[in-house]
């Protein structure tokens, strides 16, 4: 797949963040997962500059991090931002160590170069973690791109996934959520009632996008504050929250939250 990610570069035209070079730059992260060679990762960054990589919002060696580890990968969904260059991908691995991994991809667009990775690693201990439970319902939803003529606007999309967290704090937030929403959350999955409030203060920080607006798709990365026991509410913990609107509806939503020790809920 390194192949295909070469010849995405060489499409690359004045300063233009397409499709397929996200594609192949993605490919090629799911190909070095599996095998366990970060070192593929760093050929695709810029020569000379060191591509940055975080797991659960620390700056790591990426030698040392998940990608060294050979993940088998049992399913994965990407989303494409060609305003923003950059991809989301979820994986879920039910093997000998279980994972459900969030990753997003930044691309410099004006020379097509990978310029940063952040990965959510979720597993064994994480904030209702079950890899086999991801795996079942995430086989059952429907991710099709929505025809050209129904696809919402980017700002749209953006919106309701704001609308979503927002309301997490702010009752008087009313997320537009369709009728058949569903959330997964960790291995758990609830359908008809996608609505969560806290108990204010509750202000969710350092929010970083990846919106698709073929398959209807935000991605947010940001920090929940409140659910670890273990670390100061403000910033919280890593988390990431991917949703799917259609018609200006949110249809699914998935969340994938870590925990700095097992079992951090209060």
């Amino acid at each position: 797949m390194l192949a295909v990610a070469i010849l995405a570069h060489l499409s690359l035209a004045s300063g233009a963040c397409t499709r397929d070079l996200l594609k192949g730059i993605t490919a090629s992260y799911l190909d070095a997962l599996a095998l366990g060679k970060p070192t593929t990762m760093k050929s695709l960054g810029a020569e000379g500059t060191a591509l940055a990589y975080q797991e659960n919002d620390v700056s790591l060696d990426i030698s040392k991090g998940v990608l060294s580890q050979s993940v088998s990968i049992d399913f994965n969904r990407s989303i494409y931002d060609t305003t923003e260059c950059a991809s989301y991908t979820e994986i879920v691995s039910t093997g000998k160590h279980p994972y459900v991994i969030g990753t997003r991809l930044a691309v410099t667009s004006d020379s097509g170069k990978l310029n940063k990775i952040e990965s959510v690693v979720c597993d064994d201990g994480d904030w209702l973690f079950n890899a086999a439970g991801s795996l079942r319902y995430n086989k059952q939803e429907v991710w099709d791109p929505i025809p050209e003529a129904k696809r919402d606007k980017r700002e749209v999309i953006k919106a309701a996934g704001d609308a979503y967290i927002d309301a997490w704090g702010d009752s008087s937030v009313q997320p537009p959520f369709g009728k058949s929403c569903a959330r997964l959350e960790g291995g758990s999955y609830l359908t008809g009632n996608c609505k969560l409030n806290f108990q204010p203060p509750f202000k969710v920080t350092n929010r970083r996008y990846t919106i698709d607006e073929e398959l209807g798709a935000v991605d947010i990365f940001h920090n929940f504050p409140f659910l670890d026991k273990f670390i100061p509410r403000d910033p919280g913990t890593q988390t990431n929250n991917l949703l799917r609107v259609e018609g200006g509806q949110i249809k699914y939503i998935h969340e994938n939250t870590v925990c700095s020790k097992k079992s951090c809920a209060k």
